[in-house]
């Protein structure tokens, strides 16, 4: 991550929900990895039965970058919405990494953008998981 956004994350309240700060900055480093490499392999992709997967790149490029963005406003975190938000993209990125592996035999580009897309919805689960259950 870039040490602007490092150093300014850390500056920024987090009142309302405590999370682990370097999961934090992982997973939207693995947002932004995801959304980079989901963008070129839709961009990638083209001949016969190409179409679905071209899609739900886009639509992880999509989410990945919205995920991203909701986590470098914290002073509008709701802890329900930042989770099910989390489960979203970690859903989605699974999605598009089966989607993708699906025609990495023959396709450098899918290849990639699956396992990057797997290291996302980790990233995703890690984050999750660091957090408090609300009760």
């Amino acid at each position: 991550m870039d040490m602007t956004t490092e150093k300014m994350m850390t500056m920024m309240s987090m009142d309302e929900m405590s999370m682990d700060m370097k999961l934090m900055q992982e997973c939207m480093e693995a947002c932004t990895a995801a959304e980079q490499a989901a963008t070129m392999c839709a961009d990638a992709g083209s001949g016969d039965n190409m179409g679905k997967m071209m899609s739900m790149c886009a639509n992880t490029a999509d989410m990945t970058n919205t995920m991203m963005r909701m986590m470098m406003r914290p002073m509008g975190y709701d802890m329900s919405s930042m989770m099910a938000m989390l489960q979203a993209t970690a859903m989605m990125c699974r999605a598009c990494a089966d989607e993708c592996m699906m025609h990495a035999d023959m396709s450098d580009h899918c290849k990639m953008c699956a396992e990057v897309c797997m290291n996302c919805a980790k990233a995703c689960d890690a984050l999750m998981a660091s957090m408090p259950v609300a009760g």
